[in-house]
């Protein structure tokens, strides 16, 4: 997978390369991740790439040019999916990592100020995507959060080829409860199934503590509504 970062702060992206699964990814040949600098394709002395919007109002939006000419070497092809991240985006979800992941190239723009020009949404953008409601300064760290969700699915990344299937969210299901050594820690033991050996009684109990976790913390993954407390009169 090729994946190509437009960004006005390309140095935010410094550690992520090193230090998380994407530096596995690439490693493995598994994904090709590039960072553009927006302000290299910006023409005037210094590389502007923001402005005020016609028609009034706070803030500024992020002009078309610099990013337009930047797509041009991004060969984006009939089958490119070009995300912009933006409140006003559909809500990121384990669904839409593992759509992204069939994609052979991805472009990622990081929003700042008060949006884009709306021409770049019209003219490149196929995928707008929201991480949550709740407005952070710019899109970097939203982009390394989608870059990570969906390198994590490329086949032969993760250590283990089975640890995607028991994940949170792949089966509209939270995790169940895991523990590890010791088994009795200051009285606080391990459930006695875990250590039965008994496999499809461990794997019933799995299924019945995502569904009950699911059900108290998240029920509307499960398409039921959450119980609230009457109140008393």
């Amino acid at each position: 997978m090729k994946i190509d970062v437009l960004t006005l702060f390309p140095g935010a992206f410094d550690w992520f390369l090193k230090f998380s699964m994407v530096k596995r990814a690439v490693e493995k040949k598994k994904a090709l991740l590039r960072i553009v600098n927006l302000r290299d394709y910006a023409h005037d002395r210094h590389k502007t790439c923001d402005d005020r919007p016609f028609g009034g109002g706070p803030g500024m939006l992020m002009k078309p040019e610099p990013i337009l000419e930047a797509t041009k070497d991004l060969r984006l092809g009939k089958k490119s999916r070009f995300v912009y991240l933006t409140p006003q985006g559909q809500t990121f979800n384990q669904k839409k990592a593992a759509e992204l992941a069939k994609a052979e190239h991805i472009a990622i723009l990081c929003g700042h100020y008060e949006g884009v020009d709306q021409r770049v949404i019209e003219e490149v953008v196929t995928d707008e995507i929201s991480i949550g409601d709740y407005i952070p300064t710019g899109g970097e760290i939203p982009a390394m959060i989608v870059i990570e969700s969906v390198i994590r699915l490329l086949p032969g990344v993760l250590g283990c080829g089975d640890s995607k299937e028991f994940e949170s969210f792949s089966n509209n299901l939270l995790e169940y409860p895991q523990y590890t050594r010791p088994a009795d820690y200051r009285g606080m033991k391990v459930p006695s199934v875990l250590l039965s050996g008994h496999h499809k009684a461990i794997e019933e109990w799995r299924k019945k503590e995502a569904y009950r976790l699911t059900l108290k913390r998240r029920p509307d993954l499960l398409g039921k509504p959450k119980k609230t407390a009457r109140k008393k009169r």
